[in-house]
């Protein structure tokens, strides 16, 4: 059997009629609190990961300030070296913003070893067919979100500066801008498009598991671009019908594609239900 095959291929060998395989009468079922016992040492693996991924934080805090502080210096050399800093404005502001990056820092570090903590503990409870289904969607939601991650942090927090900046000159306001502004922007323009960016795997499940219909997809599709434009509205922090739609392209990209993709796991979904004498 071929092993390298395409997610959706995947998807596809998981369809919720395919019935699961027989236990193995020989192995004898966990107790209620042998489960608790499981849960309690899972918990604690991600929290030590999670410890030690902060702690890697902050012992190269300044290295990793240096990185999120990337969109900040690159719009400045854009501007002639425009002699901006972030500036605290109260004693404690800088305890404050220290632990936020250990915190939120650490948390993206530890991310990928606590999912897999945790899908170890899930996984004996999981059917073949539901284990197949769940590699290939963590990969698929592991990529759109860095993929939207990554989009937010070089496109989308930058052109937010310059329209910021470019208001305060409008407005001849000289701008002082705090860590905790800063940081508040870039977490949730990094975080919130990394969690807009899922939507399409959301979709193709939704096909796989009969919930929707491609049709109805290509039906609404002028509604979805008015959707697209209002998530786009909500996530981008400046009402800038330049950085809205900056936003809103890729997201409706992404839909197109998740027709595509949709359309290949409905026709298989049906094949298989028809040959089952379910439909």
């Amino acid at each position: 059997m071929n092993e390298n095959r395409a997610p959706t291929d995947a998807l596809d060998d998981a369809d919720p009629v395919e019935a699961d395989v027989a236990p193995d009468p020989r192995e004898k079922p966990m107790g209620f609190l042998d489960h608790l016992e499981e849960l309690r040492w899972t918990l604690i693996k991600c929290a030590i990961a999670l410890a030690a991924a902060a702690g890697l934080v902050g012992y190269f805090l300044k290295e990793f300030n240096d990185v999120l502080l990337w969109p900040l210096r690159h719009v400045q050399a854009e501007r002639d070296g425009l002699a901006l800093e972030l500036t605290t404005r109260s004693v404690m502001e800088g305890f404050s913003i220290v632990i936020q990056l250990c915190g939120f820092g650490g948390l993206a570090l530890a991310a990928p070893f606590m999912i897999i903590f945790i899908g170890q503990f899930v996984a004996p409870a999981l059917s073949d067919a539901e284990k197949r289904l769940v590699i290939p969607t963590g990969l698929s939601a592991t990529v759109l979100f860095i993929l939207g991650a990554a989009f937010g942090f070089f496109l989308l927090t930058p052109s937010t500066l310059r329209v910021s900046l470019e208001i305060n000159d409008l407005m001849s306001y000289k701008p002082q801008w705090t860590p905790d502004s800063y940081y508040s922007l870039l977490t949730w323009l990094v975080l919130g498009v990394g969690a807009a960016f899922e939507f399409p795997l959301l979709i193709v499940m939704a096909v796989h598991f009969g919930v929707l219909r491609v049709e109805t997809l290509r039906k609404f599709r002028r509604h979805s671009i008015v959707g697209i434009f209002i998530v786009a509205a909500v996530v981008t922090p400046t009402p800038d019908p330049f950085t809205q739609t900056m936003f809103a392209a890729p997201l409706y990209l992404l839909f197109e594609i998740a027709i595509l993709v949709g359309a290949r796991v409905q026709a298989r979904r049906d094949a298989r239900l028809a040959a089952a004498g379910i439909v």
